[in-house]
């Protein structure tokens, strides 16, 4: 299965890059995908690549949200992080 392997790795290729890079290859994606007339198995390919980044970009935001969230001043008056909140759960 030669393709599902191609596409275990354009998943992993995915997951390695950093916000901004993958941010920059969405916006390339879009632009190309508006610009030019592309066959529909090329649209397909591109728009799954997009779906794949653009939950990337999700997860790192939530990731940064959650961290940003986790701040706060210690004595010294220098930001910290504090432990995550554990939701308790409702019986």
């Amino acid at each position: 299965m030669p393709k599902a392997k191609g596409a275990e790795s354009a998943v992993e290729e995915i997951q390695k890059l950093s916000f901004e890079e993958a941010l920059k290859r969405l916006e390339a994606i879009v632009e190309s995908m508006e610009a030019q007339e592309l066959p529909l198995e090329t649209l397909l390919a591109q728009y799954q690549e997009g779906a794949r980044l653009a939950q990337l970009c999700q997860a790192k935001l939530n990731e940064a949200d959650l961290k940003v969230r986790q701040l706060e001043k210690n004595s010294k008056g220098e930001l910290t992080l504090k432990p995550a909140p554990i939701a308790e759960e409702q019986g």
